[in-house]
């Protein structure tokens, strides 16, 4: 299918490694001119897009820093994919969580995607543009090992049919894309989820990680790739079901079960 990327502008935060680089990859090889932000800016991310900015998104100066670069060096943002995110992974459980650990898993996975997006929506409704906002399956499904990152993406959830409710009648479309597992650095890197699982149920970390889809239940009996996630992002953020809003689409083979 051809998405008429063409000449879009995507703007994404989180884009150096992961999910967030085979998105970007997937968009440029649509056509679109796409902005890449993080931290720090891979060899890969500079390899997609020559529109790249080191900055660190968790700052409350950070997203408007990454928006106004992109308006600046491009004109304007048609797509904006808020990837940016970490399970901080709580192997003692709730009560092992203080304040400045809530606060510091909200403000990576929750309050990052609204300041990015408060920065960039003036040129989105300008452009009638796209807005997906990178979930987890977590946001329904309760462990206690990432019970802060669970809550912020229940609420990131909630946040993205709130701006489709109130951004959708000015032709601003945005969902929320929900991922299962997917064997990035936030599982298989140290101190990841695949050492915590091994830490507390003796098993060697890389069982643990083949055998997470039979763990979970997936009926696929695989896990999730991050191509596979881009694709469905590519997808949304196209004009292709231009009345797809305020949904969520979980990419996550069948993990999750509820009606």
């Amino acid at each position: 299918m051809e998405l008429n990327l063409k000449d879009k502008t995507a703007l994404i935060t989180g884009a150096s490694r992961g999910i967030g680089l085979e998105i970007a990859r997937t968009l440029a090889d649509e056509g679109a001119r796409v902005v890449g932000g993080a931290r720090t800016i891979s060899t890969e991310l500079r390899q997609t897009t020559p529109y790249t900015l080191s900055v660190d998104l968790a700052t409350a100066s950070g997203p408007a820093e990454l928006v106004d670069y992109a308006l600046g060096e491009l004109g304007g943002i048609d797509i904006l994919v808020n990837n940016l995110g970490f399970p901080y992974t709580r192997p003692k459980g709730f009560l092992s969580v203080d304040d400045d650990g809530w606060l510091e898993a909200l403000n990576m996975n929750l309050l990052t995607t609204v300041r990015t997006t408060r920065a960039a929506l003036p040129s989105i409704i300008e452009r009638q543009g796209s807005i997906v906002n990178l979930g987890s399956t977590n946001a329904h499904v309760p462990v206690p090992v990432v019970v802060d990152y669970s809550a912020a993406k229940a609420a990131l959830l909630n946040l993205g049919k709130s701006l489709a409710e109130e951004f959708g009648p000015q032709g601003v479309r945005v969902n929320t894309v929900a991922a299962g597992p997917v064997m990035t650095d936030a599982w298989t890197g140290p101190g990841g989820i695949a050492d915590t699982l091994a830490a507390q149920t003796g098993i060697a970390k890389d069982d643990v990680i083949g055998q997470v889809p039979e763990i979970l239940g997936s009926s696929t009996g695989r896990n999730t790739t991050a191509q596979e996630v881009a694709a469905v992002v590519a997808f949304l953020v196209a004009r292709k079901a231009p009345n797809a809003n305020g949904a969520e689409y979980i990419v996550d083979g069948g993990f999750l079960k509820a009606v």
